[in-house]
Protein backbone atom coordinates (compact mmCIF):
# COMPACT_ATOMS: atom_id res chain seq x y z
CA UNK A 1 0.00 0.00 0.00
CA UNK A 2 1.59 3.70 -0.69
CA UNK A 3 2.26 5.63 1.96
CA UNK A 4 0.23 8.96 2.09
CA UNK A 5 2.80 11.99 2.98
CA UNK A 6 2.20 15.36 3.58
CA UNK A 7 -0.60 17.07 5.36
CA UNK A 8 -3.10 15.26 6.91
CA UNK A 9 -6.50 16.00 5.33
CA UNK A 10 -9.80 16.41 6.62
CA UNK A 11 -12.17 13.35 5.42
CA UNK A 12 -15.26 12.72 7.25
CA UNK A 13 -17.23 9.16 7.19
CA UNK A 14 -20.65 8.72 8.01
CA UNK A 15 -20.98 4.92 8.30
CA UNK A 16 -23.35 2.99 9.35
CA UNK A 17 -23.81 1.52 12.78
CA UNK A 18 -24.80 -2.04 11.39
CA UNK A 19 -22.15 -3.04 8.36
CA UNK A 20 -19.42 -0.21 7.69
CA UNK A 21 -19.06 1.05 10.86
CA UNK A 22 -18.41 -3.42 12.37
CA UNK A 23 -15.91 -3.34 8.67
CA UNK A 24 -14.21 -0.53 9.87
CA UNK A 25 -13.97 -2.51 13.47
CA UNK A 26 -13.19 -5.23 11.84
CA UNK A 27 -9.66 -3.34 10.24
CA UNK A 28 -8.91 -1.94 12.88
CA UNK A 29 -8.94 -5.12 14.88
CA UNK A 30 -6.96 -7.08 12.16
CA UNK A 31 -4.53 -4.40 12.16
CA UNK A 32 -4.75 -3.61 8.58
CA UNK A 33 -2.57 -0.71 7.27
CA UNK A 34 -4.76 2.42 6.65
CA UNK A 35 -4.49 6.01 6.11
CA UNK A 36 -5.53 8.03 9.49
CA UNK A 37 -7.36 11.23 7.46
CA UNK A 38 -10.73 9.67 7.81
CA UNK A 39 -12.63 10.87 10.84
CA UNK A 40 -15.96 8.26 11.67
CA UNK A 41 -19.08 9.44 12.50
CA UNK A 42 -21.76 6.52 13.75
CA UNK A 43 -24.80 6.58 12.23
CA UNK A 44 -27.91 4.28 12.88
CA UNK A 45 -28.53 3.49 9.04
CA UNK A 46 -27.17 5.20 5.54
CA UNK A 47 -30.72 6.32 5.20
CA UNK A 48 -31.04 8.17 7.83
CA UNK A 49 -28.06 10.47 6.76
CA UNK A 50 -29.67 14.08 5.25
CA UNK A 51 -27.43 14.75 2.13
CA UNK A 52 -27.44 18.67 3.53
CA UNK A 53 -25.52 17.09 6.55
CA UNK A 54 -22.94 15.94 3.64
CA UNK A 55 -23.27 19.26 1.77
CA UNK A 56 -22.75 21.66 4.65
CA UNK A 57 -19.64 19.14 6.10
CA UNK A 58 -18.15 19.94 2.78
CA UNK A 59 -18.87 23.53 2.53
CA UNK A 60 -17.77 24.01 6.27
CA UNK A 61 -14.14 22.74 5.73
CA UNK A 62 -14.34 18.65 4.97
CA UNK A 63 -11.98 17.71 2.21
CA UNK A 64 -13.74 14.60 1.26
CA UNK A 65 -17.10 12.61 2.46
CA UNK A 66 -16.96 9.12 1.93
CA UNK A 67 -20.73 7.40 3.01
CA UNK A 68 -20.78 3.69 3.68
CA UNK A 69 -23.01 1.09 4.64
CA UNK A 70 -24.72 -2.57 4.08
CA UNK A 71 -25.20 -4.07 0.88
CA UNK A 72 -28.01 -3.73 -0.80
CA UNK A 73 -30.54 -6.39 0.34
CA UNK A 74 -28.63 -6.28 3.61
CA UNK A 75 -29.74 -3.54 5.73
CA UNK A 76 -30.87 -3.57 8.97
CA UNK A 77 -33.62 -1.58 8.36
CA UNK A 78 -34.52 -3.38 5.02
CA UNK A 79 -34.33 -0.63 2.27
CA UNK A 80 -32.33 2.62 4.14
CA UNK A 81 -29.50 1.48 1.88
CA UNK A 82 -31.67 1.86 -1.12
CA UNK A 83 -33.50 5.11 -0.01
CA UNK A 84 -29.23 6.45 0.41
CA UNK A 85 -28.60 5.19 -2.37
CA UNK A 86 -31.15 7.51 -4.07
CA UNK A 87 -30.65 10.54 -2.18
CA UNK A 88 -27.14 10.99 -2.42
CA UNK A 89 -27.06 10.24 -6.30
CA UNK A 90 -29.25 13.09 -6.60
CA UNK A 91 -26.30 14.95 -4.05
CA UNK A 92 -23.66 13.97 -5.96
CA UNK A 93 -25.25 15.74 -9.42
CA UNK A 94 -26.20 18.66 -7.42
CA UNK A 95 -22.57 19.18 -6.02
CA UNK A 96 -21.35 21.70 -8.45
CA UNK A 97 -24.13 24.16 -8.38
CA UNK A 98 -23.02 24.45 -4.61
CA UNK A 99 -19.33 24.89 -6.14
CA UNK A 100 -18.39 21.54 -4.80
CA UNK A 101 -16.24 18.77 -6.72
CA UNK A 102 -18.29 15.70 -6.91
CA UNK A 103 -15.06 13.80 -6.54
CA UNK A 104 -14.88 14.99 -3.25
CA UNK A 105 -18.08 13.14 -2.32
CA UNK A 106 -18.24 9.16 -2.81
CA UNK A 107 -20.23 6.40 -1.00
CA UNK A 108 -19.83 2.72 -0.96
CA UNK A 109 -21.12 -0.29 0.71
CA UNK A 110 -18.88 -2.57 3.66
CA UNK A 111 -20.22 -5.36 5.49
CA UNK A 112 -18.80 -5.97 9.03
CA UNK A 113 -16.72 -8.95 8.27
CA UNK A 114 -15.24 -7.03 5.74
CA UNK A 115 -12.49 -5.71 6.97
CA UNK A 116 -9.89 -5.80 3.90
CA UNK A 117 -12.64 -4.51 1.67
CA UNK A 118 -12.87 -1.82 4.19
CA UNK A 119 -9.44 -1.46 4.27
CA UNK A 120 -8.70 -0.66 0.42
CA UNK A 121 -12.17 1.63 -0.13
CA UNK A 122 -10.21 3.77 2.80
CA UNK A 123 -7.19 4.05 1.07
CA UNK A 124 -8.73 4.25 -2.33
CA UNK A 125 -11.00 7.17 -1.47
CA UNK A 126 -7.90 9.02 1.11
CA UNK A 127 -5.72 8.82 -1.85
CA UNK A 128 -8.30 10.17 -4.45
CA UNK A 129 -9.03 13.33 -2.27
CA UNK A 130 -5.17 13.27 -1.70
CA UNK A 131 -4.88 13.89 -5.35
CA UNK A 132 -7.48 16.88 -5.40
CA UNK A 133 -5.35 18.51 -2.41
CA UNK A 134 -6.98 20.52 0.24
CA UNK A 135 -10.77 22.00 -0.86
CA UNK A 136 -11.26 25.18 -1.62
CA UNK A 137 -12.48 27.32 1.15
CA UNK A 138 -16.10 29.04 0.77
CA UNK A 139 -16.10 32.54 1.52
CA UNK A 140 -20.51 32.04 1.66
CA UNK A 141 -22.73 29.72 -0.24
CA UNK A 142 -26.39 31.11 -0.27
CA UNK A 143 -29.00 29.96 2.11
CA UNK A 144 -31.43 29.89 -1.22
CA UNK A 145 -28.79 27.35 -3.25
CA UNK A 146 -29.03 25.25 -0.26
CA UNK A 147 -32.78 25.68 -0.15
CA UNK A 148 -32.85 24.88 -4.04
CA UNK A 149 -30.74 21.51 -3.72
CA UNK A 150 -32.81 21.11 -0.16
CA UNK A 151 -35.69 20.80 -2.80
CA UNK A 152 -34.33 18.33 -5.09
CA UNK A 153 -33.23 15.93 -2.84
CA UNK A 154 -36.19 15.72 -1.16
CA UNK A 155 -38.43 15.30 -4.21
CA UNK A 156 -35.82 12.99 -5.95
CA UNK A 157 -35.80 15.24 -8.47
CA UNK A 158 -33.34 15.95 -10.79
CA UNK A 159 -33.33 19.42 -12.02
CA UNK A 160 -32.55 22.95 -10.17
CA UNK A 161 -32.38 26.34 -11.52
CA UNK A 162 -28.68 27.78 -11.17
Amino acid sequence: MPVLTGKELRIVGFLCNWCSYGGADTAGVGRFNQPTDLRIIRVPCSGRIDPLFIAKTLINGADGVLVSGCHPRDCHYAEGNFYARRRLEVLKRFLPILGIDPARFDYTWVSASEGQRWQKVVTVFTEQIHALGPAPRFDAVSQEQLAKVAGAISQGGNRVAA
